[in-house]
This record gives C-alpha cells, structure tokens and sequence, in this order.
C-alpha cells in the first residue's frame, strides 16, 4: 500500500479540477478513502493508518492461533515466593539498607548469638504478642531487641523466600533512601544491643556482647631510661585494620601492634623519672574473643576534598589465621577459622552495594546472602571471583594478585569474621519462644492465604483470556466491510485496545473524531478503521460507546470547505501578483476600501498560515472555518487579547481602535480599489470592512482633542513651575548640613520621592502625570513627632531633601501641601566666645517612635532569607588575622610575649565571650525611611571580590554549625579546622543562628584554617585531657550520643577523630 503521505495527497487530487459547489458524493466517498482496496494479511506487513479499509497489523495476530494459557495473565506463581527446602530466607532491600541486610544475616548466623537473643525476655512484650495474636493484629515489636528477636525467628521458620525488614529499619531510625556508613553503623548497633541486653537478668543473655566479640589489648609505653612500664588496658569488639601499602592480612595486624619510638619533641613524660625521656610505646593484644571482627579500612576521610573515599586495593587473607604469635602470653588457643566475608561492590564510598558471604557452622556450607536472593557456593569453599568481576571498573584498575591454596584476595572486602576453632562438634538447636513461634505460623498462614489469592487470581484470568479468544477470533472474521456493505468507523485506538489482553476494553468514544457540524471529521479518517455494521452492532453491544458512525456520518460542509481551501492554496502566487498590481492602481471617487498597510505588507504570510492551519490541523477543538460563522464571531475578552500583541492581528485589525471602529491615524492605512479588496476578501472572509468615505471612531476623536489640550496644559505648568524652581530641578546650590546658607536661619525638608517624581515630570510632561500635592505625613509619626535626626537628613544617602525658604514659598503656591517640616539654625555664643550650633527641628523629635523605627529596621536585617555574606580566607598572614579578628591568636602556638594586643582581664578564656552573653550591642546609625543602613562590614551594592573570598547564600535561622558545613564545601576546610570571626569577634557557637550572632546581609567572615598536625601529643597526655577542653578519646566499642542520631548527624566529626587517633598508633 502507498504511504500515508501519497494517500493524503491521492485523496484530494480531485479537488484541483471541481469546483467547491460542484462537490458530489463520488468526491465526499474518495475524500474519507471509502473506495480504498483493503489490505491482506501476510502481504501488508504492518497497519496502514492512510486506508481505513486496512485491518492488519492492529494487534490480531495473538489471537488468530494457539495461545498458551500463562499469554493470559500477568501474576507471578505465588509458589516461587515460597521458601524451598534446606535454604535461608532472604531480606527485601527497601531502597539502600543492603548493608543492615549482611550484618542481619551475619548475625543470624552467629548460632551463640541467635540462641542468646532468643533468650531475651519482656513481659509486656509476650502479653501485646499473645493480644495481637487473638485479636488477628499486626504485632510491632518496641524495643530494637525485640525488632532483632522477631527478625530472627521469621528468618529461622517463616515460609516466604524472603521478609521485609522494615520494622527494624523504622526501630533504628534510619533513612532507607540515604546510605550510611556500614562500618560504622557496625558499631554503634553493637554497643546499643549491648547496653539494652545488659538490663537482663539472665547472665547468658546479660553478657553475650562481652562473651563473643569482646576482646582487650593494652597500650603500653616503656620508657628507655629506667624501663618503667606504663599500660592502659583497653576493651575492643573490633579491630580496626590500615590496608593502605599492604597485601596481606598479616601485615595489617603486625602494622597494629608495629612499636613506636618516642624520640625528640616527642619524648615521653616518665613519672618515675620525673623528666621527658626517650621510650617506646605499642599496642598489646591480651585476649580475643570467640568471634573476632577485623575491620579493613577501606573508608578513609579525604582532608582534600573534605569526603570519605574508597581504598580499592587487594588485601589477601587465609580461611585459618593464627593470631597465637600476636598475643601477649598465649596459650595455642587462639586459632580462628573464616566465617564471613562482607564486601562492598563499588569504587565509591557514597554508593555501591553491600551483600555477605557467610559459613554455616553446622553444615559447614558457604552461602552468598545479596538482599532477596541467597545462593549456596558449590564445593562448600569460599568463591569471591565472581564478586570481584562485578565490581565497578576504575580508570586504572589493580592487577589481581595470584593466591595461594587456602588464601583469598579481594579489593572489595571491608569486613572479616572468623570464629575460634573447637573441638566440639555438636549440632546446636535453637528453640524459637512460643510466643514468637506462634507469630511467625500466623505469618505463614498469611502468606499462605495470599498464595491461594493468587492462584485464584490466575485462575480467573486464564478463563477471561479464553473467551477473549474466542470472542476475537469470532468478530475478526467479521470485520471487514464489503464495498457495496452497510459499514461504520470506529477508532483504530480503540480496536487495538480491544486486542490487547493487558488492558480492560472502555465504551467507545467517537467524540474526539466529530467536526463542528457533529459528523466525522476528514482529518481524522487516518485514525480511523472501516468495519461492516455487523460487527459494529456487536460490539457497541457489548461494549456500548458512541455516537455512531455510519455513511450518513461523512461531513459534506467540511468536504466542501477543504476543497476551497486547497484551491486558494494552489492559486495562492498567481493572486500575489494580481494583488500587488492591483493595490498600486488609485481607487477613482466613490470607490475602494480602507486596509491596513502593516496588512498589505503580509497578506500572503497571512493567508498561507491560516490555509495551511486549515489543512494540517488535527485537533479541532477550535474553529478554523473560513466562511462567517457563529463560533468565528470574536468575543470582546478575545478581541482584546490580539489587540494586545500586534503579530497576532488577523488581517486588517491593524486599522480597529480599542473601540471596534475605524482608528483615526490615516498614515496607518490606505485605500484600494473594489476589485483588490474583493480579491483579499476571498482569502479574508471576515476581515474587517470599511468603506473609504466610513468616518473614524467618533470616541477616539474626542479623546484625542482631550488628550491635546492636557498635554498642551501640562506643558504649560511644567515651564512654569521649572522656572520657578530652576535650582531645585537641575540640583544646584543645594544645602546641606555642612554648606548651610548664611542668609537663613531655616530651611524646609521635604521626601526624595517628591523630588524625584516632580522632576520626571518636568522633563516629560506629555508622558508623565503631574505632582499635585506634596505629602510629607510619612516623615513623621502617628503622634505627629518628627521620625529623624537633623544629621540622619544630612547624609548623602538620605531620602530627604533640604528646601530654601524662597523655595518653599514657591511650592506651598503650586502644591498642596499637608505638613511643614522645618529645621531652625541657632548660634550660640557661651562665656569663653566658643560658638556652637544647635538645630531644632519643627515638629520637633519624637523619641519613642525614633527609637521603634530603628528597632524594626535591626529587626528587618535579622530576618533575612537566601541573603548574600562573604567568607574571606587568610591563609599564612598573621598580621592580617590580627587585625580582622585578634582572639584567633588564643589557640595558636605563638608565644604570648609575640601577640601585639593583651587581653582584658577576665577573657583569657577562649569561651570568655559566649559564656557571658555574646557580643556587646553595636551602636545604632541613622536609617532612612526607604532603606536600611548595613551593619558591621558597610559594602556597596555592587560588590567585588578579592583574593580568597567567596559568596555563600545564607538565611537568619539557620546555625553557625549548617554556615560551616558550607563553608566546608566551597574552601575543602573541616568544620573542625575553621576558625571564624566578624569584625574581630569569634564565632565559636555552633548551636547559635546567624542573626543572633550578628551576621547580616552583606558581612564578610573572616576563616582561618587549621593546618593538620605535624605530631601528635603523647598517649598520655590525650588521657590526661591535655589536648582541649573540648576534645576526649573515644574507647573502642563505645560511642557517645542516641542512636541513630549521631550515625547521621555526626558520623563524620566522630569518624575522623577516632581515625585519626588509630592512625597515630598504627603509624609507629
């Protein structure tokens, strides 16, 4: 079959030969392609929507042979979300908690820990479960405890492949579209399940955190002199492991323990010695505990670039380690075997993904738990290859080193778990509490329930997708229209809807396809299809829908109106030329037509849209006729929106006034002959038409005699009053505060904005309304006081001006004054013939208000929102420091006889300023009553930065601490490194807002960075607080703060200090 285009085209090619009003029904029939050969099924490859009579390729092949019964349904079998035989059950991952899921089945796996957990006990928690049980409840565990109990019994006995852990994550508080640090969230879930099993009475349950993952190491410094030996004994649940420069898990541990020397500056403070002596300190492991947590820190804290970033290197490590030689005093016991690898896919520290492998201790069987899906490795051995060929590429990939039998390599691994070998070999079995067994048999039966649901569910759609079929292959069959056949349209969107088995056939709407005269539309014939009425009243049977289509539904006005369109199309360039020698001939008297000149420019632009709109446009939810009809007709509201954009105008509309008439300016328009306008009429049959002797809108010739006498009076007053008041309009010799005139003692103030308005209109009276009045109530206050100071008027950014009293004649004459506002001069002259001036203000002051005035104008500036301030950053320039913020210099290592400004008593404290109250109250300047004099750093408006400054987007509410995590990602400087000030004031609480420390619009804070430490103090001093009041080593296995608030809200801070402690001690 042709294209649709060659259809198109193929359609009308009548229309060049007949006459609009020789238009029959042969025409109307090949304009809606009625004629048309149907197409055939194997030799039309695909739908041609251009053939109304084409009824291939609209989704009938599915139907017309043996379908098989699953084609009828889109459910899943409920079976394979069953839990098969001898398997784990898996964790669904709700967005990015993948890595609670490998510490969860971790966890489980641990079968000490499992069997103490379900020793826990909570009365009140048995009596809700035994409640929610009976009154067929969801039960929701309290405490994380409980949450980790009922989690481990349903991964223990449930049916399902796998469980949704949301009540745990929802009991932990974590964000389960946000990835948090999994190390980390290690810790701190341990030392929280600690200190809420530590409540139980049972010692079994009470201590099974000490029992199975604590340890203790000693860290011991010996000092060379006398060999005194200092030891700080320790607890640990994890061992912390730099794998940075290594290859192997023992050279990690042997980093750990590696001594180091205390020599020069960092000599050690010997008590029995009494004096700083050379020694040597190292870390000495006394006791490890049954399962033995190694964390490989692969998630280190870039200083660079303020952000975590991932060590992708290889670390190998055996299936049996024995850390026998790295204990003090062992006795052979401590022979550990791997029980689980955690591995983190990604080079990213921000993302990635998280899944475990782990050892079943009592089948000995190694399985990989990757969220829902849980596979067991063959040959129970250990298989990381896979892991590691999945893992994201970086732009220069490590070489996979070779391993030998029994060691593992891998770059992903960032945790690994290995249990202490026994003798014992006995199969533990776990009794799940009654309670939580009958919880978890409700779940089954739950989920046993919906599986039927399902089943049945598939069921029904199979015997609907039958009689579908049934149905199609019937009605297909009948579908076809014979060419002499009683026929209707229908949509083709709607036939393929039928045919498709995924979606519920609607009622038929044929009321998108209808033209204005309510029959269908040519335009829409492409979609579409021509059936037999036959099976056009079995289907509006079945499925109901209209109105209907038949042969009497074919539109013979739209017909018509296309033909004639096309026709002008045709005979478009041939009427340009007769037009355009037709408007160059003079219309004689008594004849010819007004036309807009902007229309003769671009009739033939016009004409070819409007025909081109005609026949290309689809959706005609708007009338494109060209003959005058009722919904042609131009409301008033629409009317006035062409006027309002004159590329819009439709032809000859450039001429109308505001009014609908003729306009009155004749330069814009023109007259042509009768027979030129009867040309453009044929293509602009609702243009407006005015005869050449039709008078102009009487309206607008009122209104433009009105118009002429008030710019002839305006201009008339505007030289008068310029004349007048020739020095105050071109602001010369103006007084001021200093160059007060000598010949008066008073002057007047009236507003800027009077000034300024008034002299607009001076300078453009035609188009500028005149100044009547002159308004000065907003210079003062409701009880009639003066709002401002004689020197607040006097400044150069004031709002006010000073009047001379001739002057101020003048305009009580011109305007309508409402106040008088006057400053009066006095010299007076005391004993020692000082003289001193004195200025009294008529109104005089009014105190009260003055001062509101500028309480609300300080009030204003601290209330800002998205408000620019400047950071400048002075890096190795002590003077400049200084001088911008001189307590900076408190905590700094320079001697205190070097600093060139003491301290007043009593704020030798770096604290001295916050704990009494903050900053002291700034004086308050003058304000105007439009704007706001800036505070602090005055800056103009037009800023320009410096060397080391930048421009951060604050708002008044938020707190010093969110200004430095900004501060944080424009400089790559710490929170923790930053040292602020604001014009010489530190800024050191972080809990307190911006606008209560005083920052506002405009301000620069200076920031001084700390460098990194070259040295680190002495063990013992950090123990002994010697470091800052603000700073304490952080134990291993402890945190401080709630969970999971600090995970989030301070994970960083608190990683990084206890990182860089750790990395002190590995690094000697």
């Amino acid at each position: 079959m042709a294209p649709r285009l060659q259809l198109e085209k193929a359609a009308w090619r009548w229309a060049e030969s007949v006459r609009p009003e020789d238009v029959g029904l042969e025409h109307i029939e090949a304009a809606y392609r009625v004629r048309l050969e149907p197409c055939v099924r194997g030799v039309c490859r695909r739908n041609c929507k251009g053939n109304p009579n084409c009824l291939v390729g609209i989704g009938e092949h599915i139907w017309l042979g043996e379908i098989d019964e699953n084609t009828f349904h889109n459910i899943d079998d409920p079976n394979f979300e069953r839990r098969k035989k001898n398997t784990f059950v898996g964790l669904t991952n709700l967005g990015a908690t993948c890595y609670v899921n490998t510490f969860v089945q971790v966890w489980f796996l641990n079968m000490e820990f499992r069997q103490a957990l379900y020793m826990y006990e909570n009365a009140w928690s048995v009596a809700k479960a035994e409640e929610c049980i009976q009154e067929d409840k969801e039960y929701e565990p309290q405490s994380i405890c409980e949450q980790l109990q009922y989690l481990f019994a349903l991964l223990q006995n449930s049916n399902r492949r796998y469980i949704d852990p949301s009540g745990f994550i929802k009991a932990l508080g974590l964000d389960t579209g946000q990835q948090q640090d999994a190390q980390e969230f290690s810790k701190l879930l341990m030392s929280l399940l600690e200190d809420t099993l530590s409540k139980q009475i049972n010692p079994d349950v009470k201590n099974i955190i000490q029992k199975q993952f604590c340890g203790q190491y000693a860290y011991v410094t010996i000092c060379s002199q006398c060999s005194r030996e200092s030891k700080l004994i320790s607890k640990f649940y994890e061992l912390e492991l730099n794998i940075q420069g290594h290859k192997q898990l023992t050279d990690c541990i042997s980093e750990f323990l590696k001594e180091e020397k205390l020599e020069g500056d960092n000599r050690y403070f010997c008590e029995n010695c009494q004096s700083k002596q050379n020694a040597t300190r190292r870390i000495r492991l006394l006791n490890l505990p049954p399962t033995l947590n190694l964390q490989l820190m692969r998630f280190v804290f870039d200083r660079q670039t303020g952000h975590k970033k991932k060590l992708n290197t290889y670390i190998g490590f055996s299936e049996t380690l024995d850390m026998n030689p790295y204990v003090d005093r062992a006795d052979g016991r401590f022979v550990y075997e791997l029980s689980a690898v955690l591995i983190h896919r990604g080079v990213s520290a921000y993302s990635g993904h998280y899944i475990a492998h782990v050892k079943d201790q009592q089948s000995g069987e190694w399985y990989k738990f990757n969220d829902e899906e849980i596979e067991r490795m063959e040959g129970k051995k250990l298989q990381l290859g896979i892991e590691e060929d999945l893992a994201e590429q970086s732009k220069t990939p490590a070489r996979k080193p070779k391993c030998a039998k029994g060691i593992h390599c891998s770059r992903n691994a960032y945790m690994l778990v290995y249990k202490l070998k026994s003798s014992r070999t006995d199969a533990v079995t776990f009794e799940v509490p009654a309670f939580l067994q009958k919880l978890v048999e409700l779940d089954n039966c739950k989920f046993e329930e919906w599986c039927v649901e399902m089943s049945e569910m598939r069921r029904e759609s199979v015997d609907k997708g039958k009689a579908k079929h049934e149905e199609v292959k019937e009605l297909y069959q009948r579908l076809p229209a014979g060419a002499d056949g009683a026929y209707e349209f229908v949509p083709l969107e709607w036939l393929q809807k039928w045919l498709d088995e995924s979606t519920p056939t609607k009622p038929m709407d044929n009321s998108k396809c209808l033209c204005f005269h309510g029959k269908l539309h040519p335009d829409k014939i492409c979609t579409m299809k021509r059936i037999s009425q036959g099976a056009a009243d079995v289907l509006y049977d079945r499925y109901g829908g209209g109105p209907r289509l038949t042969a009497d539904s074919l539109c013979k006005d739209c017909v018509v109106e296309r033909c004639r369109v096309l026709r002008l199309k045709n005979q478009l360039n041939e009427d340009h030329k007769t037009i355009s020698n037709l408007v160059k001939v003079t219309a004689e008297s008594g004849e010819g037509f007004w036309v807009g000149k902007g229309s003769l420019r671009r009739w033939r632009q016009l004409a070819k849209e409007q025909l081109d709109q005609q026949e290309e446009e689809l959706d005609q939810t708007t009338c494109r006729c060209f003959s005058p009809c009722s919904c042609c007709a131009l409301t008033d509201d629409a009317f006035e929106e062409k006027r309002e954009n004159d590329s819009e105008l439709g032809f000859n509309e450039d001429i109308l006034c505001e009014h609908g008439e003729l306009c009155i300016c004749e330069s814009e328009r023109k007259v042509i002959t009768d027979e030129a306008w009867a040309k453009l009429k044929e293509y602009f049959p609702i243009a407006p038409e005015f005869r050449h002797d039709q008078e102009s809108c009487s309206q607008c010739k009122v209104l433009e005699m009105e118009g002429e006498k008030h710019e002839a009076l305006h201009k008339m007053m505007a030289n008068k009053q310029k004349t007048a008041l020739s020095n105050l309009f071109q602001d010369k010799n103006r007084p001021t505060g200093v160059n007060w005139p000598q010949e008066t003692t008073e002057l007047y103030v009236v507003s800027q904005f009077f000034v300024e308005e008034w002299r607009k209109f001076l300078r453009r009276p035609t188009k500028c309304s005149p100044v009547l009045s002159l308004g000065n109530s907003i210079l003062l206050c409701p009880h009639g006081g003066l709002m401002f100071t004689f020197p607040n008027m006097t400044k150069e950014d004031s709002r006010l001006s000073l009047i001379l009293p001739e002057e101020w004649e003048v305009i009580r004459k011109l305007f309508n004054v409402d106040h008088t506002v006057k400053i009066t001069r006095t010299l007076v002259t005391a004993e020692d013939s000082t003289i001193t001036t004195s200025y009294v203000s008529e109104p005089e002051l009014c105190p009260e208000c003055r001062e509101g005035l500028l309480c609300q104008q300080q009030r204003d500036m601290r209330e800002y929102t998205q408000a620019t301030i400047y950071v400048h950053k002075v890096v190795d320039n002590k003077k400049v420091m200084k001088e911008a913020a001189p307590e900076l210099n408190v905590s700094s290592s320079e001697p205190e006889d070097e600093k060139d400004d003491p301290r007043p008593e009593g704020e030798t404290d770096p604290d001295f300023n916050q704990a009494n109250g903050g900053a002291k109250r700034q004086k308050v300047s003058g304000h105007s009553y439009t704007s706001h004099q800036r505070q602090g750093i005055r800056r103009s408006t037009r800023h320009r930065k410096v060397r080391g400054e930048k421009a951060l987007l604050v708002s008044a509410n938020q707190t010093l601490k969110e200004l430095k995590i900004q501060i944080m990602h424009a400089f790559s400087v710490a929170p923790f490194d930053q040292n602020l000030s604001l014009e010489g004031k530190v800024l050191n609480d972080d809990a307190a807002t911006l606008g209560e420390l005083g920052i506002i619009p405009e301000s620069v804070i200076v920031l001084k960075a700390d460098e990194p430490l070259a040295e680190y103090a002495s063990m013992d001093d950090v123990m002994q607080g010697k470091w800052g009041g603000s700073f304490r080593l952080l134990s291993l296995g402890t945190w401080p703060g709630p969970f999971p608030l600090l995970c989030v809200e301070y994970l960083g801070l608190y990683y990084i200090l206890y990182a860089n402690l750790n990395a002190h001690l590995r690094e000697h």
